[in-house]
C-alpha cells in the first residue's frame, strides 16, 4: 500500500494512495475499512474523507474541498486552482484514519505539477481540466506497507530493507512500536492495577464487617442451632459458606455486568476510542484471580467465624431485660 504525504485541509492530514488501500488494509481485528457513504476515489480530483473529518466539519458527499500545502491549520499556500470532491465518507475506525483525507496518488502529482520547492512556480499554471490528460505517474512516495506470507522473514527482510544501498529506507515493524510504547505506558497500567487491588480488599474488609457486626443480631439464630446440637464447627463453616456464596454471587453478577456492557458498547469504543477489548473474558489469569479473591474472602471471614465458633449458648438464649 503506497503511501504519499505533504499536504493537508484545515489542520487534517492528506494521503495520497491507491485503491489497494481500501482493499487490503486492516484495523483493529483484521477488521476491513468500510463506508458510512459514498464509495473510493475513482477520478483524479476525487477525496475519501474519514468519520471525524465529516463529523467535525460536517462534510457530505459531493463536498469540494481545497487541499493546502504542509501540515498547518492555516496555510497562505493553497492549491485552490485544483478542488477535490468528497466521493466517500469511511465509517468510524477509532484510529488515524478517521482524520485523514484520502486521495489518489494521482491527485497527489496534479496539484503538485506546477509547484516546485513547496511553491507555485510563476507564470506557469496548469487548470484542473489540463492536468487530467497529462501523465501523473509520481515520481516518489513517501512510504509503502508491506504485509509478509511468512513472519519467519520479518526481521530478515527488514535488515534487507536497512541495509539497502540504492536508497535511504527504513523498515519499522508497527507491533514492536507499539509494544515499546506500551512499555513505556506500563506505569500507568501498574497504577490501575493496584487501585483495583485496593479497591478490591475494601470490598471484602467490608463484606467481613458486615458479617461480624451480623453475628449480634444472629444470635438468637445461633443459639437455636447450638441447642439442635450443631457444634462450633458445623457454626464456624455455616459462615465460612455464606463469605464464599457472596464472593461467587459478586463475581459472577459482576462478569455477567462486564459481559453485557462490552456486548452493548464494544463497537462504540472500537470505533470513538480505538480500543478493541476481547469479549472472551476467562482465561488462565483470570482464573488465578479470581482464586485468589476467593482465597482473600475465605480468610477474612475468619473474623466473624471464629467469633461464632466461641459464641457461648447461654448468650443466645439468655432473654434481656
Amino acid at each position: 500500500i503506497t503511501i504519499s504525504l505533504g499536504d493537508s485541509h484545515r489542520g487534517y492530514r492528506v494521503m495520497g494512495t491507491t485503491s489497494d488501500y481500501f482493499s487490503h488494509f486492516r484495523y483493529g481485528k483484521k477488521q476491513l475499512l468500510a463506508f458510512a457513504q459514498g464509495k473510493p476515489f475513482n477520478g483524479v480530483f476525487d477525496a475519501v474523507i474519514g468519520a471525524e473529518i465529516a463529523r467535525e466539519l460536517n462534510y457530505q458527499v459531493g463536498q469540494s474541498i481545497v487541499l493546502s500545502h504542509g501540515i498547518g491549520e492555516v496555510s497562505f499556500s493553497k492549491h485552490d486552482d485544483k478542488p477535490f470532491t468528497v466521493v466517500g465518507i469511511l465509517k468510524p475506525t477509532g484510529t488515524p484514519v478517521d482524520q485523514t483525507i484520502h486521495v489518489s496518488l494521482e491527485g497527489i502529482e496534479a496539484i503538485h505539477i506546477d509547484w516546485q520547492h513547496g511553491t507555485k512556480i510563476p507564470g506557469k499554471g496548469v487548470s484542473a481540466e489540463q492536468v487530467v490528460n497529462m501523465d501523473l505517474t509520481p515520481k516518489s512516495i513517501t512510504a509503502f506497507m508491506l504485509g509478509l506470507k511468512s513472519k519467519l522473514g520479518i526481521f530478515t527482510f527488514q535488515r534487507s530493507v536497512n541495509q539497502y544501498q540504492p536508497e535511504a529506507l527504513l523498515a519499522i515493524l508497527p507491533g514492536v512500536a507499539l509494544s515499546e510504547l506500551w512499555q513505556m505506558m506500563g506505569v500507568v497500567e501498574k497504577m490501575l492495577t493496584l487501585i483495583s487491588a485496593l479497591v478490591l480488599v475494601a470490598s471484602l474488609l467490608g463484606m467481613a464487617t458486615m458479617l461480624l457486626s451480623s453475628m449480634k443480631e444472629r444470635a438468637r439464630e445461633i443459639a437455636v442451632l447450638r441447642a439442635m446440637g450443631a457444634n462450633p464447627w458445623f457454626i464456624f463453616l455455616l459462615i465460612e459458606m455464606e463469605a464464599i456464596l457472596i464472593t461467587l454471587v459478586g463475581m459472577v453478577v459482576g462478569a455477567g455486568v462486564l459481559f453485557l456492557g462490552l456486548l452493548a458498547t464494544q463497537q462504540w469504543i472500537s470505533e470513538h476510542y480505538g480500543l478493541f477489548i476481547s469479549m472472551n473474558l476467562f482465561h488462565n489469569s483470570t482464573l488465578y484471580y479470581l482464586g485468589s479473591i476467593i482465597g482473600m474472602a475465605i480468610l477474612l471471614a475468619l473474623i466473624p467465624a471464629i467469633s461464632s465458633y466461641r459464641f457461648a449458648l447461654i448468650n443466645g438464649l439468655t432473654v434481656n431485660k
